[in-house]
């Protein structure tokens, strides 16, 4: 039997121990090479190095691996993270990389080195250019001299490598680095791609703020610049929407133009509310239309069927308006009962919801469910294209009507639909709501069209027309974990020329989507890490003024670096006749506006006249996703939400992996969490960043069923249909845009009550 000894007790001295290395040779165990490694993982964090080597007593045998050791030390600094030492996950991290850096030490058949990291970056240019060629990266790199990409190269500081936890370096390495690929050659790679587009004499200057921001983290790419922007022909949009004309050429070629989407790894938001209700006519035959739901289900199999390179299924969200007649069993499309030819299990709905609607379910009202073909027919509108009081005026005309031209049609309580949508949303977590009125308000191009619908997670877009235009969106974000409010001028104006560059290198996947590129320029600067910078600053949800006045600085400041870049290169081709032209601001509002609610009011004076004078180079700028994979990179909270929970284990395939904010030691009580707060103060502080960014924010809403969660005077109180009502009616009241998923805390004993509140919980 191989012998199995204790690092404390054992010395290279008294043993004849073999150890295998990672290039297959075998060597004496040395355990003064453990102990080294062991104490450059702790160095700095509060974690002692003589704990994690009495976790490896017993481990270390005849034969044993160098990687075999390297696991178990990241299993039992793992083992030992908790609320208390949460610094072990960061530990596991170090020595994450410290694998990937011996693993790439050996695949370059480079020789041993007792810091591989440093000694592997010194050949940053051979490397870079080795890839081209061998076509792994894109050749557009090679815009760079040697020279250049040597000075590049010496900016690297392989300390950065380590600043991730564990969870964030199994993620960057596993999802977004090539094959032999160092975690400071990619995002430096990116960097020199991304400044490509600028001049000669000015590309290296702004290649090195575009690596730093992105390395020391202050400004994470989302996943498709991250993982494409360096490999041939790669496309960089996250975000985009379409839509359906009622006839099956457009149909199927929207289903077509989805598919090349998800080949490409982007999610997608279709739009099907011209699409002609079931029992319409089809070639002057009554009762002859499969109405919208056949054609949801080919959406539904294309997304299994082209799953983005075999990496995960695609990502559709189809859209449908609140008036079709359609909307009862598109709310049942994913529920067991019914026929199960005509479901949809993986496709995320979305409504659709005008004011109008949201009006008559306060007032208890009917509300009408029509045909879009018949309107079309009778009216000679698409009823589809109105929205706010154009909307309404066709809409009232049309109940006028009902029986006489309309004859296809349903009325129903208002209240009773929206209860609908609550279960479904209880039930499984959607459909999404937008808010269509509100977010149409807030179009820059109204001149130009209208926005049917929302994005896969309700944060970005913008018009849409049917095979012209496809809305597409380059998203970034800024980590606020990392920043203070000093930094933002300079890291907003790096992120919104970081997109505006993506626009030039990303290769779109279909024409409409080319054509809205050029036309629209559309980018999303989001943020991600709200709960850390509060919890660093020692403030709360509840504390508007702050969250307002953090949000203003972003909105203005990405806002000025778009009027700054239009300056030098140009405003974006519809710029003329929009809300931007005429002064307008975020959102679409007067300056009036930013002067009666704005902290610092002179500024945005003095920017609405540069816009005018100038232009502005994007129509979007600002759009807050959802960043739940990326947060975790990037070491922060997901997005603007509050943590759901301070600390806790997440199921991965090799285990569990510990999960915590980055201030938790120092900020534990700062950090409240979503699953215990009254959802009214999360919308209301959406509300307030929603009127500084001018597209989207993805809020989730989270209602936890427990008794006395939310009413701590009443401890056998638990939440009713009625708080989730209200709640849901204030999103909309509050100006807020979209609805993202309805979460729920499960509640054993849920059961129906008399104000139609539902048993079940996702």
């Amino acid at each position: 039997m191989s012998p199995t000894l204790s690092i404390a007790a054992t010395s290279p001295t008294q043993t004849k121990i073999q150890v295998i290395r990672r290039d297959g040779s075998p060597t004496p165990l040395d355990i003064s090479r453990i102990r080294a490694v062991v104490e450059w993982a702790c160095a700095g964090k509060e974690a002692n190095p003589i704990t994690l080597e009495a976790g490896l007593t017993t481990r270390l045998r005849h034969g044993v691996t160098t990687r075999d050791i390297q696991d178990n030390l990241i299993n039992c600094a793992l083992e030992m993270c908790s609320p208390t030492e949460p610094d072990w996950r960061y530990v596991a991290g170090r020595l994450h990389i410290w694998n990937l850096w011996k693993d790439t030490q050996v695949a370059r058949g480079k020789r041993d080195a007792s810091t591989p990291g440093t000694h592997l970056y010194q050949d940053y240019a051979q490397e870079a250019i080795a890839k081209v060629r061998s076509g792994h990266y894109n050749d557009r790199l090679l815009t760079y001299t040697v020279e250049e990409l040597e000075e590049a190269g010496s900016w690297i500081d392989p300390n950065w490598d380590i600043d991730y936890d564990y969870a964030g370096a199994v993620l960057l390495t596993k999802r977004y680095l090539l094959p032999n690929e160092l975690p400071q050659e990619a995002l430096l790679t990116c960097a020199l791609l991304l400044a490509s587009v600028e001049t000669p004499q000015d590309r290296l200057i702004w290649a090195r703020q575009f690596y730093e921001a992105i390395a020391r983290r202050k400004i994470s790419l989302a996943t498709p610049i991250l993982a494409n922007l360096r490999v041939p022909k790669g496309s960089l949009s996250s975000c985009f929407i379409a839509a359906m004309d009622d006839n099956l050429e457009s149909i199927f070629e929207t289903i077509t133009d989805t598919a090349r989407i998800s080949k490409n790894g982007g999610g997608v938001g279709v739009n099907v509310s011209r699409i002609r209700a079931t029992g319409s006519w089809v070639m002057e035959k009554a009762n002859a239309s499969g109405g919208v739901i056949p054609w949801i289900k080919l959406l539904n199999d294309t997304a299994i069927a082209v799953n983005q390179g075999g990496r995960r299924a695609g990502a559709v969200t189809v859209s449908l308006d609140i008036w079709h007649l359609d909307v009862p069993e598109f709310l049942e499309c994913q529920t067991e009962n019914g026929d199960r030819r005509r479901k949809a299990y993986d496709i995320f709905p979305q409504l659709v919801i005008s004011d109008e609607f949201m009006r008559r379910v306060v007032a208890a009202q009917e509300w009408t469910l029509v045909d879009p073909y018949e309107v079309r027919v009778k009216f000679g509108v698409e009823l589809s294209a109105l929205w706010g009081e154009k909307f309404e005026e066709l809409y009232q005309k049309i109940e006028r009507s009902l029986g006489q031209e309309i004859t296809l049609y349903k009325k129903i309580s208002a209240r009773e639909l929206f209860k609908e949508i609550m279960r479904s949303q209880v039930e499984t977590g959607m459909p999404y709501l937008w808010f269509k009125d509100t977010s149409n308000r807030a179009n820059p191009n109204q001149h130009e069209g209208y926005i049917p619908g929302g994005n896969l997670c309700q944060e970005s877009w913008s018009n849409v027309t049917p095979h012209k235009f496809a809305h597409t969106c380059n998203l970034d974000s800024l980590n606020l974990a990392n920043l203070e409010v000093s930094e933002l001028p300079q890291i907003c104006d790096t992120a919104v020329r970081i997109l505006d560059n993506t626009i030039e290198l990303t290769s779109p996947p279909f024409e409409a989507s080319a054509a809205h590129n050029e036309r629209y320029r559309t980018i999303g600067v989001g943020a991600m890490g709200l709960a850390d910078w509060l919890a660093k600053h020692r403030i709360s949800y509840s504390n508007l003024e702050a969250i307002d006045n953090l949000f203003e600085d972003i909105g203005y400041h990405c806002t000025r670096a778009s009027m700054e870049l239009s300056k030098e290169r140009g405003a974006y081709p519809a710029f003329a006749g929009s809300e931007w032209s005429k002064g307008h601001l975020i959102g679409a509002k007067p300056v009036e506006w930013f002067s009666d609610n704005a902290n610092e009011k002179e500024r945005w004076q003095t920017l609405s006249e540069d816009i005018q004078k100038h232009g502005i180079r994007n129509s979007h700028i600002t759009a807050i996703a959802p960043n739940t994979s990326s947060s975790l990179v990037q070491g922060c909270t997901a997005s603007i939400l509050p943590v759901y929970s301070r600390f806790f284990y997440d199921k991965w395939a090799k285990g569990t992996v510990p999960i915590a904010p980055p201030f938790i030691r120092d900020s534990f009580w700062f950090y409240p969490e979503n699953k215990t707060i009254d959802q009214k103060i999360v919308i209301k502080a959406v509300a307030k960043m929603q009127q500084w960014i001018d597209t989207g924010i993805s809020m989730e809403i989270l209602f936890n069923l427990n008794q006395g969660v939310y009413f701590p005077e009443n401890p056998d109180r638990a939440i009713k249909a009625k708080d989730i009502f209200e709640t849901l009616v204030l999103a909309w009241q509050e100006g807020c845009k979209a609805i993202y998923y309805v979460r729920t805390v499960q509640k054993d004993d849920f059961k129906e009550s008399g104000d139609g509140c539902v048993a079940c919980a996702n």
